[in-house]
């Protein structure tokens, strides 16, 4: 079982702060010399400390835009402006050595270890190797890597690893800007969801002004604090806020792109306020059930956490084990969006949203019924 949230990045400051630019794109267009043209005349700038996701079809021109910001693509005309200044005006190489990048399936060196691969930049940028491989120890642990791993070369690492160290090599910059592009589409949705969750919990504490790509529009939603909804063509269609984009989607195209059932990913605008918990019977692992239920009932493990259902007239003999148990769907975390709550709901197959603390142990659960209750009457 799982927790469903939704944990927004947001740089510290003052909100009455006018934001900073960092990046600007102004009538920026590329244009090959076979004539197709990939980004048409896009104009929008990027606020400091901020996520900004470009999402779109193939061909819409999100990664030649990302890639015009640190210069692996050079503009046919108008201007890519970091911190005020033409990236034209730096030299390449220097530049992308200041700017952090992340691509799909990491790109690390597969002849280095995890700790050199991570070493790479400072080293690069003159500092000693002995120097340059502590700072890439501290940053795996800032992503979440045990330190053994650091000897380990990527072909002995699963998907999600890579792209940990993929992160922490782009961290080694120092720079307040990080561009992503696709990183995580490449492993399976659990991992996918967990990278995620890191990479917001980097950013609440780091600030990065970072720049994403991404075909998928749950991933834009959860991530962004802007998004760009590009069109096939390289036109710019949108660009706002994820609630901005869902609620009021600027022609057919966007509200096409984002879904039928942009309705639904709207509750991850929406707090829980008025959603009251309800108790529920619960059963610890390892105990026995003396009879058979007549109802769901929830098994819980030694700390309190959620472990699985045990469904109505089920009989167990001897202590209650994980093997008796129907798997639970996701959890709700207390205080994060409505969406999550239900989704938790939808899921439990006792119709039954699990809730739990900071601690993932149960205080309660809550249904669909309630839920939709809730959203009606704040209409």
């Amino acid at each position: 079982m799982r927790p469903s949230s939704r944990i927004r990045g947001r740089s510290g400051g003052n909100p009455a702060r006018v934001p900073e630019v960092a990046i600007e794109f102004a009538n920026v267009t590329k244009r090959y010399p076979d004539g197709t043209v990939a980004v048409d005349d896009l104009s929008l700038t990027i606020e400091d400390g901020t996520i900004t996701v470009f999402v779109g079809p193939s061909g819409c021109g999100k990664t030649t835009s990302l890639r015009m910001i640190n210069r692996m693509v050079e503009p046919t005309s108008g201007q890519v402006l970091l911190d005020g200044r033409d990236v034209c005006e730096s030299d390449p190489p220097v530049l992308r050595r200041g700017i952090g990048y992340v691509i799909q399936n990491a790109g690390l060196f597969p002849h280095r270890t995890v700790l050199d691969n991570v070493a790479t930049v400072p080293l690069l940028s003159g500092w000693g190797r002995s120097r340059a491989r502590e700072r890439a120890a501290e940053l795996l642990a800032t992503v979440g890597l045990p330190a053994e791993l650091g000897d380990r070369y990527p072909a002995q690492l699963s998907g999600g690893q890579r792209q940990r160290v993929g992160v922490a090599r782009a961290l080694a910059a120092d720079s307040p800007v990080l561009l992503m592009d696709e990183p995580f589409s490449a492993v399976d949705p659990i991992v996918r969801e967990d990278l995620q969750d890191e990479l917001l919990r980097l950013q609440s504490r780091l600030g990065k002004t970072i720049v994403f790509v991404t075909h998928d529009v749950d991933e834009a939603v959860r991530l962004g604090d802007k998004v760009a909804v590009l069109r096939t063509g390289g036109r710019l269609a949108q660009y706002g806020t994820p609630a901005e984009v869902l609620r009021n989607p600027v022609d057919d195209f966007v509200a096409s792109f984002v879904g039928r059932d942009r309705g639904y990913r709207g509750l991850s605008f929406m707090d829980a306020t008025g959603v009251e918990l309800q108790d529920v019977a619960t059963i610890r692992l390892g105990e026995p059930v003396p009879r058979a239920t007549t109802d769901w009932a929830l098994a819980v493990n030694s700390d309190g956490r959620p472990r699985g259902w045990l469904p109505p007239k089920s009989t167990v003999d001897g202590g209650l084990r994980e093997g008796d148990l129907v798997a639970g769907g996701s959890l709700y975390r207390r205080g994060t969006p409505l969406r999550g709550a239900l989704d938790a709901a939808l899921s439990s197959p006792a119709g039954l949203g699990v809730v739990v603390d900071d601690e993932e142990r149960v205080i309660g659960v809550v249904t669909a019924r309630q839920i939709l209750d809730v959203i009606e009457q704040r209409r």
